[in-house]
């Protein structure tokens, strides 16, 4: 009798379930190329890994706060070009920080103006 070898790694459902993404949101992800390098199995099952899960991580909090799949692709490629490209990598984020701090302004100011109509509608009580 002879012995297969364990598989390795997640399943594209349990890196689903684990990272918060749609299993179509991540073949997507690794069509356009946000992820790589994922190993596949003898009958072509994707196995991801732990350091995947991390990058999903990253690329859901990048998602999450508005960045454009395009400059998530563009800052994809510029941590997988390496430590050369930090200096590139904190520009685009930096950027992107404050496109998040112009959006939380603006939603603040829009809290504000709700709030005053809430307390305008209670005083006609």
């Amino acid at each position: 009798m002879t012995s297969t070898p364990m598989q390795t790694g997640y399943t594209i459902g349990e890196c689903a379930r684990r990272s918060g993404f749609s299993m179509d949101t991540l073949r997507y992800y690794e069509r356009v190329g946000l992820i790589d390098d994922v190993d596949r199995t003898a009958t072509g099952q994707r196995r991801f890994s732990d350091a995947h899960l991390e990058w999903l991580g990253t690329l859901k909090c990048l998602r999450d706060t508005g960045m454009p799949v395009e400059q998530m692709c563009r800052f994809a490629r510029l941590v997988r070009d390496g430590d050369a490209t930090v200096p590139e990598r904190i520009e685009l984020l930096q950027v992107h920080r404050e496109a998040v701090n112009e959006r939380i302004a603006d939603l603040d100011a829009k809290r504000d103006y709700i709030s005053g109509k809430i307390a305008y509608y209670q005083g006609l009580q």
